[in-house]
């Protein structure tokens, strides 16, 4: 169903189980005749002894943590148990929006990029902003500027935030390995920018103060191959749905986003708003409303077939 490439590291272990070892950005072929699915899941069994976080996995297979997690529900997250089988959640569905430059749905922790006369798209994982410093949603702009050995000057209220916690900000970190900004940044307008990081964590969970976070070999693709001017569109799509030639529908859920600290940190989570084209799609007589109930219960965030067998 895809093609994966920009392989920049590959190994096969089997040892009872395929294990792969790897690092890579992926490309997709655009599907057709309407469809919007892409990829595939497949599963890892955690090695004997294992001694690796869940960050760790979500990294050799480019995915973002809160991705594996939501697929994942109850794993341990500091220390995965040996034998415990992992969903590695490479199928989705495409947002419903035009396939031109780069598509950031907030909600899913995702960059799609579509490159111009293609008819491909690649995808990252990617970190956003906290609670109290999101990310922009519903935004249109544009790749303003590229700089390689970015230059990060923390504002007062970044120092002001750091220094409660105990720790000492530099007015100025100049490029290097202790940038937060990686070696890499796409800066947009209002201040915004796509870029690296020197940190181990960060992918696939709320962690900047607004901008979007990329593993290197990501951001460095990017860099490499995004031109400036190229289009950057914001959204919030916690739910994403495609009609396949066979008439079977499918459905993916997301965890929206929570707006305050409170909800965030809770158990429970913001309700979903379900737009009416959503709503008309899942009223179908040939729908299993029991199977689309528990696609928004457990929000497992990769496509689920609600049609009735």
């Amino acid at each position: 169903m895809y093609i994966r490439k920009l392989v920049i590291h590959l190994k096969i272990c089997i040892l009872g189980i395929i294990f792969c070892k790897i690092t890579y950005s992926e490309i997709y072929q655009l599907p057709k005749n309407g469809s919007r699915i892409i990829g595939e899941n497949f599963v890892i069994t955690i090695p004997k002894n294992n001694s690796y976080s869940l960050e760790y996995f979500a990294k050799k297979f480019n995915v973002g943590l809160t991705n594996i997690l939501a697929a994942n529900p109850g794993v341990d997250v500091f220390l995965p148990v040996a034998g415990t089988k992992i969903i590695i959640p490479k199928q989705l569905i495409l947002p419903d929006i035009q396939y031109t430059g780069i598509v950031i749905n907030t909600v899913e922790m995702r960059l799609f990029y579509f490159p111009k006369n293609s008819n491909i798209v690649i995808i990252f994982p990617i970190g956003i902003g906290q609670v109290g410093t999101e990310t922009p949603n519903n935004w249109t702009t544009f790749i303003k500027n590229k700089k390689y050995g970015p230059t990060w000057i923390p504002t007062q209220s970044m120092r002001k935030e750091y220094l409660s916690r105990g720790k000492i900000l530099l007015k100025v970190y100049p490029p290097g390995k202790n940038n937060p900004m990686g070696l890499y940044a796409l800066y947009l307008e209002n201040l915004y920018a796509i870029h690296g990081t020197n940190a181990n964590f960060g992918i696939g969970l709320r962690v900047t103060h607004g901008c979007i976070r990329l593993r290197d070999a990501d951001i460095k693709y990017l860099f490499d191959h995004v031109p400036i001017g190229t289009v950057v569109k914001f959204i919030n799509e916690p739910i994403k749905v495609s009609l396949e030639l066979d008439g079977s529908k499918y459905i993916e859920v997301h965890y929206p986003l929570s707006n305050s600290l409170k909800t965030f940190k809770s158990l429970y989570h913001d309700p979903i708003k379900i737009p009416k084209k959503i709503y008309d799609f899942i009223r179908d007589p040939k729908v299993n409303q029991f199977v689309v109930t528990k696609a928004f219960q457990e929000r497992h965030g990769f496509p689920i077939n609600i049609v009735k067998n």
